[in-house]
């Protein structure tokens, strides 16, 4: 069905709300729409008043072509009222099934019937009103809840910017503590390199030369190393202040113009001698007492206190190094001092001559168990002996002693060289039970000319004949002296000729632990048969030198060496 109403005064807009409002409420329209609806037209209507001139509001309800539906409106200018230029307001609206049929088109003009309108209208406007306040309400529940959402997400990005720092701060502390077990590790690293250079070497003045080595310039600018009692050749003519406190008290000392911090270290005014540098003087300790200072210039600026540390822990073991190097050196020099002294002069006879060579060992004190020994007998004989006591050091050397003593005493009784070895077996036995000698004694008669000669548990001597054919004589030697066993050593005899040569020597010259005594033995016969028949007549001390030459120079003797040449000159 279409309405239609012409409208030319505020009367006619009343009117027309009004039947509008009533339609749209019949049709089913609800309340909030078709408040939207009312408010929309009067303000349209208000415009068209404004205006002037006649306008037509036309609405079509469900049922009519247009309002399939829906509530269709068309405010237009009448036909012929000069208004064609105006644009047509059009709205529509859908609406439910009506509630009844359409009736309250036209309205009456009475007084009650628009108040029963107007306050139709309020009761729309109320019911607009209550669904706004629920709309208000149902805002400020959820700007509530938006403003709870995001204090907890401010909550959550102080939370998680609070765990990042936290995560930053252990990443940094992680590093941290990395980097000081690196440093650690190096400086541990660096004092178990440290500690072998140092003690590899027996000579002080080697030590002392290889602390620079280390430090600079990784740990210090410059090292000077002051050791007491020593020539003017290894200590300056002046010292830092600090170095001789340090010396007199034991304590390091660090000579600056700032506080140095170092633990362990007392701080010192800067040196008189270099007061523009900082100085770090350690003193050397030993078991007794302070043996030196070690004084250093830092690398840098200053040290690291944990750098200090290791600096003092490397001069403890510097000072212990050269300790133990000194001592060493002191008791080398009594050792050979006493070795020197138990070796024999060679006596000179008329038809026999004699060239000796002692080696000692290459590692260790150089003295050891071997010995040689050449005397004569009231018949005008020669005796030569050659030993060696096992073991090395000053107890093998007082016991070669014994038996050399103990020898010489034994042959003045003109025993042969097989009983001069019976007794002295016994001797060793009773005196040092667990201690052993091989020895062989060879007994030259220049008139006859004959060589007796025994041995005990000894390499055989090797005779070179005038002809240049070399023999071993290795017929059967007695066991070892001091072992429990009683044993009678024989003699064995030999005759010679005017040029032959007998070489007596200890195991160290013949014996490789690789190969053993055989090979040795065949080179010392192989040297000795390479002379011309007069060479060892003419130079004995040249030959004992040219046949030591290649039986050493294969490996660094661990053990004594000892060689006696015997030249029957034509």
């Amino acid at each position: 069905m279409t309405h239609a109403w012409q409208i030319s005064t505020v009367t006619d807009a009343a009117r027309a709300r009004i039947a509008v409002a009533r339609l749209a409420a019949e049709c089913g329209v609800p309340t909030v729409e078709r408040a939207r609806l009312a408010a929309a037209l009067s303000g349209r209507l208000r415009q068209c008043l404004t205006k002037g001139g006649t306008w037509v509001l036309t609405l079509d309800t469900p049922g009519s072509p247009a309002g399939e539906g829906t509530l269709h409106a068309v405010l237009t200018p009448s036909p012929g009222a000069g208004a064609a230029d105006r644009t047509p307001w059009t709205v529509t609206v859908p609406c439910p099934e009506p509630v009844r049929a359409p009736g309250g088109a036209v309205v009456a003009e009475d007084p009650a019937d628009l108040s029963e309108a107007l306050l139709g209208a309020d009761e729309d406007t109320a019911v607009v009103l209550d669904k706004l306040a629920e709309q208000e309400e149902l805002v400020a529940f959820h700007r509530e809840e938006l403003h709870q959402t995001n204090q907890g997400v401010l909550a959550l990005h102080a939370e998680l910017d609070a765990a990042g720092r936290a995560q930053r701060e252990a990443f940094a502390a992680e590093r941290r503590a990395r980097n000081e077990a690196e440093e650690a590790r190096r400086r541990l690293t660096f004092l178990a390199d440290a500690s072998p250079v140092l003690n590899a070497s027996l000579n002080h003045d080697e030590i002392v030369r290889r602390l620079p080595e280390l430090l600079v310039p990784r740990y210090a600018r410059s090292v000077d190393v002051w050791l007491f009692d020593e020539d003017d050749r290894h200590r300056p003519t002046h010292h830092p202040a600090a170095a001789v406190r340090a010396a007199r008290t034991g304590r390091p000392q660090y000579a600056a113009d700032h506080p140095g911090g170092l633990p362990g270290v007392d701080d010192r005014p800067p040196s008189a001698l270099a007061p523009e540098r900082p100085l770090l003087c350690i003193p050397l300790l030993t078991r007794r007492a302070p043996l030196g200072v070690l004084t250093l210039s830092p690398p840098g600026e200053r040290w690291d206190p944990d750098d200090a540390v290791m600096l003092i822990e490397l001069a403890r073991r510097a000072g212990i190094a050269i300790d133990n190097a000194r001592r060493f050196e002191h008791n080398r020099d009594i050792a050979e001092t006493l070795q020197r002294a138990l070796l024999t002069d060679l006596p000179a006879t008329p038809r026999l001559s004699l060239a000796a060579r002692y080696l000692p060992a290459t590692h260790g004190l150089n003295i050891g168990g071997d010995w040689y020994d050449a005397f004569r007998q009231r018949d005008g004989s020669v005796v030569t002996v050659i030993g060696d006591v096992t073991g090395h050091g000053l107890h093998a050397a007082v016991m070669m002693s014994q038996l050399r003593t103990a020898l010489r005493a034994y042959a003045v009784d003109g025993g042969s060289p097989g009983r001069l070895l019976t007794r002295l077996h016994e001797f060793l036995h009773h005196l040092q039970p667990d201690l052993y000698a091989t020895a062989v004694i060879a007994r030259f008669h220049p008139e006859e000319p004959t060589l007796t000669w025994a041995a005990a548990g000894h390499p055989p001597p090797v005779l070179r004949l005038p002809d240049g054919r070399v023999r071993t004589l290795d017929a059967k030697p007695g066991a070892m002296l001091g072992i429990p066993l009683k044993q009678e050593i024989a003699d064995h005899t030999e005759r010679l000729t005017p040029g032959s040569t007998l070489a007596l020597y200890t195991d160290g010259l013949v014996e490789r632990r690789a190969r053993g005594i055989d090979p040795g033995i065949e080179r010392l016969a192989a040297a000795l048969g390479s002379f011309g028949p007069a060479e060892l007549d003419a130079d004995l001390e040249g030959s004992a030198d040219r046949i030591l030459r290649p039986l050493l120079s294969d490996s660094e003797r661990d053990d004594d060496v000892c060689l006696l040449l015997c030249h029957l000159r034509g």
